[in-house]
């Protein structure tokens, strides 16, 4: 199952490694006050896709550490119900030997 992953992931490196070495083509930015940036198609896709996947990340970040303290929260209470069912061991009285 590995080598096929493997396999897989080669597969897809070279297909996206082959179509940005056809899309080197300039393409031009229009910022803002009339500002042009020129820049390679493949930079600019790059560049908004890192983007993206920071973008992404930040966002589920948040949601990880709610659920941790979720499920510590959830822990805490079954722990809290789990010791309050349990019964103290009685021991017998000790028995003088005469």
């Amino acid at each position: 199952m590995r080598v096929l992953a493997w396999t897989l992931r080669i597969i897809l490196f070279l297909a996206l490694f082959l179509l940005a070495l056809k899309n080197t083509d300039t393409v031009s930015l229009h910022l803002y006050f009339d500002q042009v940036w020129p820049a390679p198609l493949i930079l600019v896709l790059l560049v908004f896709f890192c983007r993206g996947r920071r973008d992404g990340r930040a966002r589920h970040a948040g949601h990880g550490v709610q659920a941790t303290a979720r499920d510590r929260a959830s822990a805490a209470r079954t722990a809290a119900a789990a010791s309050a069912k349990i019964a103290p061991v009685l021991r017998p009285p000790a028995v003088a030997s005469t």
